[in-house]
């Protein structure tokens, strides 16, 4: 008799993959010397990059901007594209009942992001629950898990000659969805198989999406799932993290490492690219880190040495919270009076600092530095 293969395929990209293979896998698909090389890797970049954040006085700076930009990232990986401009002062409203279009969508996706950091603080594990909260807000939907008779396929995208061509046919059938996803749980919730945190994170983000749980938003909800494993598992305080610009910036190779797992059982290339994705954004984040906190203290210094302004330090921290400020958010943070925020503000325009911009009829003021330092 033939031996068993260590991983069962999917044979027939056409038909549900019901024999998807539950976790954990077998340990020879990923005791690999460059996959211990790249973790070794990973952890030393994540590790700087937690060590650099605990010394963070004000977290809330980068909680903001930088999971913008994860938000942003992410949802252009779905073709849902906006500008850095229009992302910005659609957040700068602070009402996402008012905003249409991606940059809504974008924002669904960043409060999911919230929402999931907060309900894994309050119950400390994952269950199915957490995932069908992501998915409701990413898609503002109010059906959860996919009905079994629900004939979703994924097919090529684009405009090349198999566009539209299925690629892949995930599990269908009575309480199939439901198991998986219960077993992907359990998996992630076990503390005592030993096996580190990123490895586990790597391998539950690809059995995330071959189980494909809704209708829509696998992966983005997947997507997010990772920073929260990290986050969970204690690799991060914040969710902070820019996973989706190495994804977004490698995109084939993110899709090719999906289907080598489905159609080859070639777990070590999808690993070892997931964890160079750890170790390259975790090394961009840091930087980005690094570059906000010199530029906020010079612009500190810079307001002290040159004008009159009261209370710089809050002036300072309001400008830094998010690229586009208005009038109204000094005003509603109790920061100035009126007439006083637009004159600072006004200040901070004619030393170059910032750029006054007046957008149907409101007026913003646009933190150049922090703009040019996200947008990199």
């Amino acid at each position: 008799m033939p031996e068993k293969p260590i991983y069962s395929i999917n044979p027939d990209r056409t038909k549900p993959w019901n024999d998807l293979p539950p976790l954990p896998i077998q340990e020879e698909l990923f005791k690999d010397y460059e996959i211990l090389e790249q973790l070794g890797e990973a952890k030393a970049a994540i590790g700087r990059l937690q060590g650099r954040s605990i010394a963070i006085p004000d977290q809330g700076l980068f909680i903001n901007t930088i999971s913008l930009q994860e938000a942003k990232a992410s949802s252009a990986i779905e073709n849902i594209f906006t500008t850095d401009d229009e992302l910005y002062r659609a957040y700068s409203e602070q009402n996402v009942e008012q905003i249409q279009g991606a940059p809504k969508e974008i924002l669904r996706y960043r409060e999911a992001l919230w929402m999931g950091h907060a309900y894994l603080k309050q119950s400390e594990k994952f269950d199915q629950d957490y995932f069908v909260q992501m998915y409701r807000e990413i898609k503002q939907a109010g059906d959860g898990i996919r009905a079994p008779f629900a004939a979703i396929v994924i097919k090529q995208g684009g405009t090349g000659p198999n566009a539209g061509k299925i690629i892949y046919t995930p599990p269908r059938g009575k309480d199939t969805v439901e198991a998986m996803l219960d077993n992907l749980i359990q998996f992630m919730n076990n503390e005592g198989d030993k096996l580190d945190p990123l490895l586990k994170m790597a391998i539950s983000h690809f059995q995330f999406e071959a189980i494909h749980p809704f209708t829509d938003g696998n992966g983005r909800a997947g997507r997010i799932m990772n920073i929260h494993f990290l986050t969970q598992q204690g690799l991060l305080d914040y969710p902070i993290l820019f996973l989706s610009r190495y994804i977004i910036d490698n995109k084939d190779a993110y899709y090719a490492g999906l289907s080598g797992i489905s159609q080859r059982g070639d777990w070590k290339s999808w690993i070892l690219y997931m964890l160079k994705a750890v170790k390259v954004t975790s090394n961009i984040t840091y930087q980005k880190i690094n570059d906000i906190i010199a530029t906020k203290d010079a612009i500190h210094k810079l307001i002290e040495d040159e004008t009159e302004i009261r209370r710089p330090d809050k002036l300072v921290e309001a400008i830094f919270t998010q690229p586009y400020t208005k009038v109204k958010h000094l005003v509603d943070a109790g920061i100035y009076a009126e007439n006083t925020a637009r004159e600072y503000l006004n200040t901070l325009t004619k030393l170059k600092v910032l750029e006054k911009k007046v957008l149907t009829g409101h007026h913003y003021y646009l933190n150049l530095e922090l703009h040019r330092i996200l947008s990199e």
